[in-house]
């Protein structure tokens, strides 16, 4: 089947790196951004995060960049490393074949002087990065801003929140006044207006209604490893009741054959798909699976990606993938026409900001635990967050009085109660200022 992205006259290296992730059709945030980015008009684009807004923007932008021009035409700002180098690692993906497009990362946490040797030595074509280490580079005159004809700022609402958005304004000033500007953000907030309005005139505005982000057929569940082995979480989930067909992805080759290993040295028809396997076996599998021969596929995205395999009753992501749109084909391989699906995460302990992520898309997970062989309800891994804070101690005056008023039901007595503990501890205060003045005159004697 033709690429349909070819209606938009891309450069064929784009081409060929969408063709080489199995990305043949345009979402339709894609359909509005990329032609509105090639006729050089601003935008402001609102959707949620698993759109497809991150190839929206960069689809159009790489094919505008000038390989023989030794000079940063494109920044991109997300409001996150994790994001940043999402957007990253899209891009490279996208350039394969057009080796010559310099990208570099500019993100808090790596080696700052490499990244300015890097510049240094050669700027690059497109920056992708946080605000703050991107205006750095600025303002050490490490980046080069005078020649940048394009500026993202990806995921306006979240840099708002988190309070980049003077930094992000601070980088956009120091741009020449003929600068093509895309700013995405699932919603608008009023405080962002000035921001838009100073720099974009009559911006082309396409928003696009969030829908379901994951379909209401589907149960998705959130597991806890806390430390251990995967591999036979993986054994129990799939062992438990009687699932039709089971996608599993990971990451990498190395944890897909790994788990494909295990659940085949325990006794499981098992099959696995990812970029190592030579393409004539990869067709046979993708037959086998097709006829049913196999109830249990262990997968990498890319490898999967494309590939329509029906009938899949739960998903599970041994890990959580390093692009967040990848969740979302992940998790829609099941509950397809309107049949029930389960898909269960596993996190461990320090992925707690990536779930926050993918909650911040608008997915719900139920937390659950196995337990006795069954999946059973557990505790919001929030609840430190949402708990109330601990009241302070009180004297034995004050709880005699709260057992006293509650026994007798006494009309108002929280508010009685509220105004003996406030009068109690000013009392308390009282005595602990006179205890330190004391203290204080009994020193002075002494050094007297």
């Amino acid at each position: 089947m033709e690429n349909q992205f070819k209606q938009f006259q891309l450069k064929p290296f784009v081409i060929d790196g969408l063709n080489a992730m199995a990305i043949t059709a345009p979402t339709p945030i894609q359909q509005k951004v990329i032609p509105a980015l090639l006729r050089g008009e601003n935008i402001v684009g609102q959707s949620q995060t698993g759109s497809g807004k991150t190839h929206a923007f960069l689809v159009p932008l790489l094919s505008m960049v000038d390989p023989t021009e030794d000079a940063t035409q494109v920044v991109i700002t997300a409001p996150s490393r994790e994001l940043a180098n999402q957007i990253y690692a899209v891009a490279q993906q996208l350039i394969q074949t057009e080796p010559v497009i310099r990208i570099n990362r500019l993100v808090g946490g790596m080696d700052k002087q490499k990244q300015i040797d890097k510049l240094q030595n050669h700027q690059p074509h497109v920056a992708i990065g946080t605000p703050g280490r991107i205006l750095d580079m600025i303002k050490s005159y490490d980046l080069v801003p005078s020649s940048v004809r394009h500026f993202v700022v990806d995921e306006a609402d979240m840099t708002l929140d988190m309070g980049f958005l003077e930094t992000v304004d601070a980088i956009a000033s120091s741009f020449p006044d003929h600068l093509q500007m895309a700013v995405f953000s699932a919603t608008i907030p009023q405080k962002l207006e000035p921001f838009l309005r100073k720099y974009m005139d009559n911006p082309t505005t396409i928003e696009l209604k969030p829908q379901s982000v994951i379909a209401d057929t589907v149960e998705n569940i959130l597991i806890a490893a806390k430390g251990r082995d995967k591999n036979e979480l993986i054994y129990q989930l799939v062992t438990m009741g009687h699932p039709f067909l089971v996608l599993i992805f990971a990451n990498t080759k190395t944890s897909v054959d790994a788990i494909h290993d295990f659940l085949k040295h325990q006794g499981l028809k098992v099959a696995k798909i990812h970029g190592g396997i030579q393409p004539r076996e990869r067709r046979r599998v993708m037959k086998d699976v097709a006829d049913l021969k196999y109830q249990y596929v262990v997968a990498t995205d890319l490898a999967a990606r494309g590939i329509d395999i029906k009938g899949v009753s739960m998903v599970i992501n041994a890990e959580i993938p390093r692009d967040n749109e990848f969740f979302i084909h992940r998790v829609g391989r099941t509950g397809r026409n309107g049949m029930a699906g389960t898909a269960v995460t596993l996190y461990e302990p320090g992925q707690e900001d990536q779930i926050a992520e993918l909650e911040h898309m608008g997915i719900k997970f139920a937390p659950k635990m196995i337990k006795n062989g069954e999946l059973v309800d557990t505790y919001d891994r929030n609840r430190r967050v949402h708990r109330k804070p601990k009241q302070e101690d009180t004297s034995l005056a004050i709880r005699g009085l709260v057992k006293k008023a509650k026994q007798k039901h006494m009309p108002n007595y929280r508010k009685k109660i509220r105004t003996a503990v406030l009068l109690e501890r000013k009392r308390n205060t009282k005595i602990a200022r006179r205890q330190a003045l004391l203290a204080e005159k009994r020193k002075n004697r002494k050094r007297g």
